[in-house]
């Protein structure tokens, strides 16, 4: 299970720059630990933006960038600060339920004008929900990528805000994940056959990324978003489950 959450996360994070974590908790969470699957979650997310940082290095441009970047350093804290009190549960929930409600919308109305107001402060704004999310749990990617399909960027200034912000929050969140000793050793093996099941798919996915159009791109993102809302509404399935269980168990010795 690990090894096919990891081959199909990588080719969707290659192709799209994004969403390794979703889609790999949507397999990870039904059979995982749930602090081993965050920590593979990011370190997974982690290397595939390595990888794909190598394989795709085109659109960048450090203005638009920026103020994403430092959105997201000031909303890590946030997030891990939260991470202890926060119902993460329902926070999943109720974002799985507004992606799959939203990205089909916008995939099937083509009418809808890009949003051009804000400037870089809601750009900016835009990347502390990011960060906070990343502290969550890393989900990095799933609000800053639907703010840049809604600003309508062009597909490889997309790419570039998205996998660059990636790169920066994961990387902040596993320094702050080794920080607080939720690595451990018995983890290094997992993290060896997750880098080995996502290495060949990742370098694909980023293969193919380069060859489809921006509508085509656009079509992609929206559907992966949706997805990703189901996956995540799907990783919480396990834990609503056993607490539905245990809530009848308790009933019944009433």
């Amino acid at each position: 299970m690990i090894v096919l959450g990891a081959v199909v996360a990588g080719f969707v994070q290659g192709l799209s720059g994004f969403a390794f974590g979703l889609v790999a908790m949507s397999f990870w969470a039904w059979t995982i630990e749930p602090q081993l699957a965050a920590v593979l979650v990011v370190f997974g997310a982690l290397t595939g933006q390595v990888t794909g940082m190598i394989s795709v290095r085109r659109g960048f441009n450090l203005k638009v960038f920026l103020p994403f970047l430092l959105g997201g350093m000031a909303g890590i804290p946030i997030g891990v600060a939260l991470l202890p009190s926060l119902e993460t549960h329902l926070f999943k929930t109720i974002l799985g339920v507004l992606l799959i409600i939203w990205c089909p919308v916008m995939l099937f109305a083509r009418q809808i004008p890009p949003i051009r107001v804000g400037g870089k402060i809601a750009d900016s704004a835009v990347g502390v929900i990011g960060g906070i999310m990343a502290g969550i749990g890393g989900f990095s990617g799933p609000i800053p990528t639907l703010w840049c399909t809604l600003r309508q960027m062009e597909k490889d200034e997309q790419r570039a805000v998205i996998q660059n912000f990636n790169l920066a929050a994961l990387a902040f969140t596993m320094a702050t994940y080794l920080s607080m000793g939720m690595v451990t050793a018995k983890m290094l093996p997992m993290f060896a056959i997750v880098a080995a099941a996502m290495l060949l798919p990742t370098i694909l996915g980023a293969r193919f990324y380069l060859r489809i159009s921006e509508a085509t791109f656009r079509k992609i993102v929206l559907g992966l978003l949706t997805v990703s809302g189901a996956g995540m509404i799907a990783s919480e399935m396990p834990s609503f489950l056993s607490g539905h269980a245990a809530a009848r168990i308790v009933d019944s010795q009433r």
